[in-house]
């Protein structure tokens, strides 16, 4: 026996044991946060080049090309503006045509970047299995992607608002960290639902139907009065906490001068602002980095 032992130093230890002693783990280890997060910044240039790829790419095959990324929005303004506007005649808003476009194009943002990231995962298989990776650079991308449609889209509205005579004034300043808010709001609900969507194919065809409710109950096509005059006062508290609502008001504050906003304080919607941004945030990241080893198999 002690020949044996000799002979096989190994013998009697255990899987645990032998790895341990040998330093071996398991192949394909979960990377900690820290870990994914400098894989992830190590990335970032990838990030970059492949959300401008897949812009350029969204509008190849159109004759107007990235034009359509400002088009969209304002024929979808010239819509809502025609049914809201002048069939309902929202008389009670000053400068309806500014108010209607602020809130189009600031939820348009959103949407844009939530429904595209429900295929993130699912619409890149081959991609995933072929390189290795951050996941997470793709929820990402979208967001980026999105992001830069959204800068040529402010161009757009920053004239109409000009055009329907409001003037330029410091407040437009407050726009520019609403945005970068939203931004971050955007990057952490694109990689919940791009996780969701990985696991759920059918969530694609949902999404439609889940941000058309979310833009009705966000005061984007008539006055967030509406909802302090129609519901009852706990309701009225609870809708002020809808993100979108926030920052849609974010805007309409910056850009116009007299647009009906809610009882809420100007510190208040900031202080929500920055919550949602914080939560979603940091909350989408962990969400989709747990589950990471997931994205890509069969």
């Amino acid at each position: 026996m002690a020949n044996t032992a000799l002979a096989d130093p190994d013998s009697g230890l255990t899987q645990a044991q032998l790895a341990a002693r040998y330093g071996l783990r398991v192949a394909d280890r979960p990377p900690t946060l820290a870990e994914y997060s400098r894989r992830l910044w190590h990335y970032r240039h990838f990030i970059a080049t492949y959300a401008n790829a897949k812009l350029v790419a969204s509008f190849s095959n159109a004759r107007l090309g990235q034009l359509w990324q400002v088009l969209t929005p304002l024929t979808n303004a010239a819509v809502y503006y025609l049914i809201f506007g002048l069939v309902l005649e929202q008389r009670s808003i000053p400068n309806f045509i500014a108010y209607l476009c602020t809130g189009l194009f600031i939820f348009n943002f959103t949407q844009t970047a939530a429904q595209n990231g429900t295929t993130a995962i699912s619409g890149n298989l081959g991609l995933i299995r072929a390189l290795h990776f951050p996941r997470a650079c793709l929820p990402l991308a979208v967001t980026v992607t999105q992001f830069q449609q959204l800068l040529g889209s402010l161009v757009v509205l920053l004239a109409i608002v000009l055009v329907t005579g409001e003037p330029i004034t410091f407040a437009w300043l407050i726009l520019v960290p609403a945005v970068l808010l939203q931004t971050v709001f955007n990057a952490g609900l694109t990689m919940v639902v791009a996780r969701m969507g990985a696991k759920v194919s059918d969530l694609r065809q949902v999404m439609p139907f889940v941000m058309r409710a979310w833009m009705y109950g966000s005061g984007v096509l008539y006055s967030v009065v509406l909802f302090e005059d129609n519901l009852p006062a706990w309701a009225s508290r609870l809708v002020e906490f809808n993100p979108m609502l926030v920052y849609i008001e974010l805007a309409r504050v910056a850009l116009l001068e007299d647009a009906p906003v809610l009882n809420s304080s100007l510190p208040q919607l900031w202080l929500v602002a920055l919550g949602w941004a914080i939560v979603m945030g940091v909350g989408g990241y962990l969400y989709f980095w747990r589950g990471e080893q997931e994205y890509g198999r069969g």
